[in-house]
């Protein structure tokens, strides 16, 4: 597997589905994911430049973090439970996958111990995919109101886990429609709510995740090769 020229080829890709768009690499957060990753990989793709890491579990994310002794920013990106935030908030630069209201306010009693906020994304099942986690769309309007009274916690975005299909120009609806929740929630004013980050596209998709807005990307295969579970 040659990390290197699979990150080349992906800022390559970037830099390509971003033409007339106005914006360039420099604003898309490529999240390596390292789940099932050994930890010399990680290594690896630092060295080629990336800084950024997303876990899918909180003991395997423990164990890289123990094990790195590395400046990395790390993200968890896959379902959280809410016995498991002690473990992991002070430890992630941002948390993409906060899909109900009770983990956020886990997050946020956790969150009032340190000093700083904690940065979440409110995940959105956009789909309704039953086999995946998140809120409604027609509901994320009252579920930002109701999470922005936390005072510990930040809301910096939104985030999807996209079906995966063959074609992958059929999930550029879901992607455009997650970029509308995104763009609305933009006009509207909350305390400790921010529309940064709009974070969807994974190696199947992400091509044309930042075509739709995204700019931040979760990449795993294309970087690290097929895993095994």
């Amino acid at each position: 597997m040659d990390i290197k020229n699979n990150i080349k080829e992906i800022k390559e890709n970037i830099k390509k589905s971003l033409e007339g768009s106005g914006k360039s690499l420099r604003d898309i957060t490529i999240v390596a994911v390292s789940k099932n990753v050994d930890s010399t990989k990680v290594v690896e793709a630092n060295g080629e430049g990336l800084i950024n890491f997303g876990e899918n579990r909180v003991q395997e994310f423990l164990k890289k973090y123990e094990e790195l002794d590395l400046e990395l920013s790390w993200h968890m990106i896959g379902h959280l439970q809410r016995n498991k935030v002690k473990y992991i908030y002070d430890k992630v630069k941002l948390i993409h996958s906060v899909d109900s209201i009770r983990l956020a306010r886990r997050i946020n009693k956790y969150a009032s111990k340190n000093s700083k906020p904690v940065d979440v994304l409110l995940e959105l099942n956009i789909a309704e995919d039953e086999s995946k986690f998140g809120f409604k769309s027609e509901e994320i309007e009252d579920v930002v109101s109701k999470i922005s009274e936390f005072e510990h916690i930040n809301v910096k975005g939104l985030m999807t886990v996209a079906p995966y299909y063959d074609n992958a120009e059929d999930v550029r609806p879901i992607f455009k429609k997650l970029k509308l929740s995104f763009d609305n929630l933009s006009k509207l004013e909350y305390n400790n709510v921010s529309m940064e980050y709009l974070s969807m596209g994974m190696s199947n998709d992400y091509k044309i995740a930042v075509q739709e807005g995204a700019n931040i990307v979760r990449i795993g295969t294309d970087i690290f090769g097929e895993r095994k579970y």
